[in-house]
């Protein structure tokens, strides 16, 4: 959290100015960037005596889907009251004049962020308790009855895995500076072993401890965050995108494979996964489809960083070998 009202890339005058008419209270604003707010800039506000979050668009030519901040206050907004744990969202603006891009105001929730998957603050049993509140979350979110919260039209319903196996091959062919055999590899088991059912629900994208907010004192769910990728999908995408952390190595952002997890209190991958089907009252799936799909997607991800790196555009210095990793991870899991 680094910045101050010296360095602001907008004039934080214009902003108290226009605050003054949408929410309670006047005066100036205290500002903070918040670091790790990903590819939105985030920021710490303080306004009339009261404390938010204010998340915007970044400066620049934008690609016409992406930073969709308009989405993000949609989504979170339509979650008020749903079971759902999320900051309140009291306002939208999509007036550029204001700070130079729509932005939206958001509760600030007080409670604690959490990234490495092992959990070494905190006691076996708090530990446990957590990932079980993570589960339960996870299965409210996909329990959401889209119509009634007004999101049926955020995405497209059915084909979810057909059009996401589709855009990852195709983004990877595009933009690809190596070969990395091992992701049409997985791209064509992925495409030959699609489940049968094609269930819609509200998907975060996402779902991963680090993008939660939790109780200062308790092992609870405050909030969920980060709704970029959020749309309608298929909600195991989700769920098989929240239980990499088993596969992954303790070198791999703090995974839990090569870790005691009955030493530590964390559930096994298959307890944990049994837990999320029990919470929706569905039969348990256990197909690896739905990890090896988001390794799939995150190798495709990874591999982007690659070759906008070697455009020279940003850097992929000690990462640039993650890509083959996610891959082959997606292949174990299949068999291959």
């Amino acid at each position: 959290m680094t910045t101050n009202n010296g360095t602001l890339p907008f004039d934080p005058s214009t902003l108290s100015d226009y605050l003054g008419g949408v929410l309670p209270g006047s005066g100036p604003v205290a500002l903070e960037q918040i670091a790790g707010g990903h590819s939105n800039p985030t920021y710490f506000l303080d306004f009339g005596g009261e404390r938010y979050v204010l998340r915007k668009q970044p400066p620049g030519k934008l690609l016409p889907s992406a930073h969709a901040i308009d989405r993000e206050f949609r989504v979170i907004n339509a979650l008020a009251g749903s079971g759902v744990p999320v900051p309140a969202t009291p306002h939208y603006c999509e007036d550029r004049e204001v700070i130079g891009t729509p932005f939206y105001i958001m509760e600030r929730l007080d409670g604690r962020v959490f990234h490495n998957n092992s959990l070494p603050e905190l006691s076996p049993a708090d530990r446990g308790a957590l990932f079980e509140a993570m589960n339960d979350t996870l299965a409210k979110l996909h329990s959401v009855d889209i119509e009634a919260v007004g999101l049926s039209d955020y995405g497209r319903h059915g084909g979810f895995f057909d059009r996401q196996i589709a855009r990852w091959t195709k983004q990877y062919e595009a933009g690809k500076t190596r070969e990395i055999e091992e992701i049409p590899q997985l791209a064509a088991w992925l495409a030959d072993n699609k489940p049968s059912d094609d269930e819609t629900t509200l998907v975060h994208g996402d779902y991963r401890l680090g993008n939660l907010i939790i109780h200062p004192t308790k092992p609870e769910v405050l909030g969920v965050l980060d709704w970029e990728l959020s749309t309608l999908g298929h909600p195991l995408s989700d769920l098989g995108y929240n239980l990499m952390p088993w596969t992954n190595l303790a070198e791999e952002y703090h995974g839990l494979g090569d870790r005691d997890l009955d030493a530590l209190g964390i559930p096994s991958r298959a307890a944990y996964a049994a837990r999320y089907f029990e919470n929706r009252g569905l039969p348990l799936d256990d197909s690896p489809f739905y990890t090896a799909f988001a390794y799939f997607r995150l190798a495709v991800i990874f591999e982007g960083i690659v070759a906008r790196a070697a455009q020279g555009v940003g850097s992929a210095e000690g990462i640039d070998h993650l890509s083959r990793v996610w891959a082959r991870h997606g292949l174990e899991l299949a068999g291959d």
